[in-house]
């Protein structure tokens, strides 16, 4: 049975990558193999199907089998909030739907993306989500304009949350603290709000920020969820040095600029992260020995 009470991402709240095999096909197998391995090394929530997972090389039914068996694997362990913004507002609200009706704890939605969108269009749209689930439904908004090309302003959002109670949060993936701020004050100050520049980690968490939606604890979640341990106990002493551990997998992992980094460390990690979809290729023989050079490097110094 459904809680009745809306969820809240928090803390390690890691983005999933999409793992295909040798037919370019998902690995369902090593999706839910992938869940087990992060909930294993305690992060606090699961969020697949967005940037990190190639959301948008996935068709609707492939990112619905892939919702599914992430929550029946997660199995109410963690929470797990589905990402569905997709280029076709029709197909964001198929996913939302489809999101609830599997029993995903939320949704989260990533701002219209590539053509740009004014404030009243980007308040529509969120609305339109916004109605097409149950009103205790928990939403994420996703701004991330570098790569949509749509910026998502505190203004607006102001205006979104005002009229969809659902809508209880934000991850916010640009390094703008200004901006992290404003979206902190609203909803006097009630506003969840996460942070995706994985760097950031600690500060994030010191301005009030809810935790992180990181595709680096994806692949090293360890360094994260210290981190998030030793906030919550006060040792910021503590906090800082799991920074600078998760700072040189970050840079290690091109900070997640090309998931086929992310891939070859899983497995590395004895974790199958399978393949890329084209157009982008998996990495060179060259390019995998060079990153288990630099990952035995940080390892020594830790």
């Amino acid at each position: 049975m459904r809680s009745t009470k809306m969820k809240k991402l928090y803390g390690v709240t890691t983005a999933m990558i999409t793992p295909f095999d040798d037919n370019d096909k998902v690995d369902l197998q090593a999706m839910r193999n992938l869940v087990d391995f992060l909930i294993e090394k305690e992060v606090n929530c699961l969020y697949p199907l967005g940037t990190t997972g190639e959301m948008f090389r996935l068709t609707i039914e492939e990112r619905k089998k892939i919702a599914q068996a992430v929550v029946e694997q997660a199995n109410g362990r963690v929470p797990v909030f589905i990402h569905v913004g997709a280029m076709l507002q029709s197909e964001t609200l198929e996913l939302a739907k489809h999101a609830y009706n599997v029993g995903a704890d939320g949704i989260g939605v990533v701002t219209p993306s590539y053509f740009s969108v004014n404030n009243r269009e980007m308040e529509e749209y969120y609305t339109t989500v916004a109605n097409s689930v149950p009103n205790d439904f928990p939403i994420y908004l996703y701004n991330i304009p570098q790569l949509s090309g749509n910026d998502l302003k505190p203004s607006v959002v102001k205006k979104i949350i005002e009229r969809c109670p659902n809508i209880i949060g934000i991850k916010y993936s640009y390094p703008d603290f200004l901006i992290t701020n404003d979206y902190l004050q609203l909803n006097d100050g009630k506003f969840s709000v996460l942070h995706g520049t994985d760097r950031l980690f600690i500060a994030a968490l010191a301005m009030g920020c809810d935790g992180t939606v990181s595709g680096i604890s994806c692949v090293f979640p360890e360094p994260f969820v210290a981190l998030y341990k030793a906030f919550q106990e006060g040792d910021i002493e503590a906090c800082r040095r799991y920074q600078k551990i998760a700072n040189q997998y970050c840079e290690t992992l091109k900070c997640g600029a090309n998931m086929a980094y992310f891939k070859e460390a899983l497995k590395i990690r004895g974790i199958n992260g399978g393949k890329m979809r084209k157009p982008q290729l998996d990495l060179s023989y060259e390019e995998v020995l060079k990153l288990k050079q630099e990952i035995e490097k940080i390892e020594k110094c830790i």
